[in-house]
């Protein structure tokens, strides 16, 4: 059975390094932030102003000063800094970021990034998507494996507008988790009740299997 969008952040929160500083993109990742195991260190950083960024607020306590990057209500965990954009993206472009978690219109075999616009929109901006993306020294996507009528976005190519070339390392769906690596995609896990030929035909790129789904 396809997993839900807090699933997704839930898995995603799982694989998270001790001790690594996360920059959570807009959508799915964002929820990543209450899924955190609360005996482990991860300090989220957000590209509005943010290093020590907490999970979403009790309803009736939102502080309408206090948002991330999607502009919902946050927390600050004990030691926080707030400080301004330019601070933040300088951050970000000196690779001060160990990982970023995106969201995805596309994402080629090769780890191109489509996330910004798509063909049919009139209004789009990149907004600091790129910079996230090249900035981060690790980047994964995390994303509903497909369209909602049924086309793959996972692609041998990207038909959107790229973000960035080659920069994904992993991405997360509602099917499966797979690695891009050296010698192709590589799936890597699928979610409970899900089969690997399912996957494969809802992707639009071959996929290696690892030996542990073998």
């Amino acid at each position: 059975m396809p997993l839900s969008t807090k699933e997704i952040a839930q898995r995603i929160a799982m694989d998270l390094p001790e001790g690594c500083c996360v920059n959570l993109g807009v959508g799915i990742p964002t929820l990543v932030a209450g899924y955190l195991p609360k005996d482990k260190e991860v300090i989220l950083q957000s590209e509005n102003g943010i290093l020590g960024m907490g999970p979403p607020p009790d309803e009736g306590k939102e502080d309408p000063d206090l948002i991330d990057a999607g502009k919902q209500p946050t927390t600050l965990v004990k030691g926080a800094a707030v400080f301004d954009t330019l601070d933040s993206f300088s951050m970000l472009r000196g690779g001060h970021v160990d990982v970023a978690i995106m969201g995805a219109y596309q994402v080629s075999e090769t780890g191109d990034l489509s996330n910004w616009k798509l063909p049919e929109a009139s209004l789009a901006g990149i907004g600091g998507a790129a910079d996230i993306a090249v900035g981060a020294r690790r980047l994964c996507v995390a994303m509903r494996h497909t369209t909602k009528d049924g086309q793959p976005k996972v692609v041998k190519e990207c038909s959107y507008p790229l973000t960035a070339r080659q920069v994904v390392s992993r991405i997360y769906t509602d099917l499966a988790i797979m690695e891009i690596t050296p010698e192709g995609l590589c799936l890597m896990e699928i979610a409970p009740g899900v089969e690997v030929a399912e996957v494969q035909e809802k992707t639009g790129a071959s996929l290696q299997v690892s030996s542990d789904l073998s």
